[in-house]
Formats: C-alpha cells, structure tokens, sequence
C-alpha cells in the first residue's frame, strides 16, 4: 500500500461515545420553550418535530440528501398547519434542544493524545461527520474538549447537499483537508454503511470502530471488509503503521 497524508474521522459514535437517548424528550425541551404554558400544545409539536426528524433520517438512509435543523422544524409546521400550533426556529428553543444532548457530545479521552501523536507523524487530520446540528455546534464543542485545533478541516452535512455515504460528502471532506488522492487517506468511523463502505467506494483505506448500538432503522446490509478494526481509538497510530507498511 502507498503512504499515508491525511486521517478523516466521523464524529459521533467515534470521536464521541454512542449514548442511548430518548429523542423525544430532546424534541420536547424545544417545544416546552415555544409553549412552556400549554402542555397539549408542547406535547403535539415535540411529536411533529420527531416526526419529522425521524423522515430526514430516513431521506440520509435512502437518498443521501442532507436536512438541517431548520428544515425539520419547516416540515413539522406544515405537518402541524391548520392546528393552531406554529413551530418557529427560535434560538431559546435551539438553546434547550441542544442542551438536552450535551451529553452525547463529549469527545473521548484518548482522542487528544492520539490526534497529538497523528500529528506529530506529519499527518494532516479532518472530521466528516453527517448531521443536522449546526457546524457551530460541533466545532464548539471540538473547541471545549480541546482538540479542535488538532483538526485541519471539519465538514458537517449541514453545509452540504449530501451526506455519507454519497461520493460528494468524502470529497468535500478532502477538500477541506487538501488532498486530492483518496488513496492516500485513511476514514476512521462506526458504521459499516455510511462510513466504511462510503469511504471504500472512493479509494480510502477504512478503520471502523465498532462499538456503537445502531437503532434498526438507520442499519442498511453490506458487505464490506474495512483495513482495520479497533477497540479503542488509542491504537490507531499503531493500526496506521501497519497498513502503510503491508
């Protein structure tokens, strides 16, 4: 195999642990800002928000299309139109939303001494990650675990026309990071799918990380082998120095 230039990572489930969460309630701290006085009114556009979301998913599943968070809540007010209950973008209501799933955005401890030592190879490191949250977010929170520096580009769906596994998304991620040959760049993610199949379909080498509990519907069949499989994320340079010399 050649050499190596660059190193992608998805973002959750891989640079973050996979936490189960009640995506319900997170939808449901949003509408408790827009209606904190009518519980009914709370309730029915938490539901719609959902609803909504979960279709967005589905479109990344099927088609690849990415969706934002404004766009799930345009979808849920029309689902809701002719109800009486409005579902505005608002950023108090963000503000709760995004508190609800803090939780699941903690970058895992061994990620900032592994992206040091990456770097210290002279390895050029990026972050694709398919989502709806804004790329502010993400980058706060890179930036509050302090290893955002470490990175030299981060994409996020929600600046994109497609998501992972669609050709475009892995482009941009090279882009982002300059490099022009896929070949010479490894993709570190948690789905078979999205990542590592996507990654493989354009000439990356793979390394999945296995360890997240994928709900049923996001799950798509296929048969595809990544270079290396971790446990943790700490063995990674010593995963890299054997691809480059097998």
């Amino acid at each position: 195999m050649t050499g190596l230039d660059a190193v992608i990572f998805d973002w959750g489930g891989t640079l973050t642990p996979w936490l189960a969460m009640d995506h319900l309630a997170g939808w449901r701290a949003y509408a408790d800002v827009l209606y904190p006085d009518d519980p009914t009114a709370a309730g029915a556009v938490a539901a719609a928000l959902l609803s909504a979301e979960d279709e967005r998913w589905l479109a990344v599943r099927d088609t690849h299309r990415a969706f934002t968070l404004a766009q799930v809540a345009e979808d849920a007010a029309g689902a809701l139109s002719g109800h009486g209950y409005p579902v505005p973008y608002r950023d108090d209501a963000l503000a709760a939303f995004r508190d609800y799933w803090t939780a699941v955005t903690h970058t895992r401890p061994e990620v900032e001494p592994t992206l040091a030592e990456l770097r210290d190879r002279g390895l050029t490191l990026g972050v694709l990650s398919s989502t709806g949250w804004p790329a502010a977010w993400h980058e706060e929170f890179l930036r509050r675990d302090r290893v955002l520096d470490y990175f030299d580009g981060c994409v996020w769906s929600s600046d994109l026309a497609w998501t992972k596994p669609h050709p475009e998304a892995f482009a941009a991620a090279m882009v982002a990071v300059g490099i022009s040959d896929p070949g010479r760049c490894v993709f570190v993610g948690d789905r078979p799918y999205d990542d590592i199949h996507g990654a493989a379909a354009v000439g990356m080498r793979t390394v999945l990380v296995p360890h997240s509990d994928l709900p049923a519907h996001q799950v798509v069949p296929v048969d595809v082998r990544p270079d290396a499989v971790l446990q943790r994320l700490s063995e990674l340079p010593s995963v890299l120095a054997r691809l480059t010399r097998s």
